[in-house]
């Protein structure tokens, strides 16, 4: 699996982690919401239920980690408070989320920040060493990246502090050093790249056009395929191109589908972009698959209770994960049908056959 970024309201409504061996949702409904965790990597997908005493507001975020707990963002009073949830035992009480039974949820607080007027927090996508968790603070004249858990000092730690409004959020590299933001400032908004480890060393990544928006919407650090949307071309359209590579950013045709957002790229297929499957969202419950290589976009049907995420195996095969009254806790998989041949062109065309001419009008001399 690839990450993703979050792109204004897109969000699936289940994050899974890089590896994906587990995923996190806000389940439940109305008044009665609680944290769940999936477990992917197993013989047959299952969640564990993850409530407190009190139920989740509907704005709060949850992140999954690689050692199966559960991040949880809330808004708390004056502050964003951040912390982890685990199994831990059998639960025997009373159950504000109406979840049934399931085992008792521990809670570990790591801390939170402030919450200034007019400061947007949100987390961002799970880091790939699975252990580390980040969130993204946007204020009117600056951003700051905040580490919120996987580090050794108490509650959160400042990693980044960008000038301007940042959005989005893609992960460049495998060991989690490198993340991409959108970041508008002077009226216009292009992609960055920020070196956490080096204390947020910004380099610019994407410059389209000098007066273009250009936005980041996922990366894939095997191969090297970047996914952006830009209006470069004159109106926003979806694109792709090579990290690092001299070549310029392509804008197939195939790829003007109206509200189409990616959520997932073939790891695994080092140095050969275009041979990479990419899964896109499309108008907001649509499924499609396309590949680089193939400039054609196979329109598909989402399994009904489809949670509008999943991920890859380096083998192509897609995994898409589901919740019905049926079956609350499914995946199904897909592969990347075969591209149509494309059509035959001899270039240049070949002669017209020669005919007879009658004696009368052969040439004389």
């Amino acid at each position: 699996m690839t990450v993703c970024a979050t792109e204004m309201t897109t969000t699936a409504p289940l994050t899974i982690t890089t590896d994906g061996a587990y995923a996190a949702r806000l389940a439940g409904e109305g008044e009665a919401r609680y944290p769940e965790r999936w477990t992917l990597d197993g013989p047959e997908p299952y969640a564990v239920p993850l409530p407190l005493a009190q139920p989740e507001e509907a704005d709060s975020e949850v992140l999954p980690l690689a050692d199966g707990r559960v991040l949880i963002h809330r808004r708390v009073a004056d502050r964003h408070a951040f912390a982890l949830l685990y199994p831990s035992g059998t639960y025997t009480g009373p159950r504000a989320s109406g979840c049934g039974a399931g085992p008792r949820t521990g809670e570990l607080g790591l801390g939170g920040i402030g919450a200034e007027e007019g400061l947007r927090v949100r987390l961002l996508p799970p880091c790939p060493d699975g252990s580390a968790a980040y969130a993204l603070a946007v204020g009117d004249e600056e951003t700051t990246v905040w580490q919120v858990a996987g580090h050794s000092g108490d509650g959160p730690r400042r990693a980044a502090v960008l000038p301007g409004r940042c959005s989005g959020g893609v992960w460049l590299d495998r060991a989690g050093r490198l993340l991409s933001l959108d970041r508008e400032q002077d009226g216009r908004v292009k992609a960055v790249a920020v070196d956490l480890p080096r204390g947020g060393v910004v380099t610019p990544l994407l410059q389209i056009a000098e007066d273009s928006d250009d936005r980041l919407l996922m990366a894939a650090p095997d191969s090297g395929l970047l996914l952006i949307r830009s209006d470069a071309p004159g109106e926003p359209r979806l694109g792709w191109g090579v990290l690092g590579s001299a070549r310029p950013v392509r804008f197939p045709e195939c790829l003007r589908l109206e509200d189409a957002h990616p959520f997932a790229v073939q790891p695994g297929q080092v140095l050969m972009p275009e041979t990479c499957g990419v899964a896109l969202r499309v108008g907001g419950a649509g499924l499609a698959l396309w590949r680089p290589a193939d400039r054609y976009v196979f329109r598909l049907g989402a399994p009904a209770g489809w949670l509008g995420t999943g991920l890859w195996t380096p083998e192509g095969r897609l995994r898409l994960p589901y919740s019905t009254p049926e079956v609350p806790c499914g995946t199904v998989g897909l592969s990347q049908p075969a591209a149509p041949p494309p059509p035959v062109r001899v270039d240049p065309p070949p002669k017209p056959a020669a005919r007879p001419v009658p004696l009368r009008e052969a040439p004389l001399g």
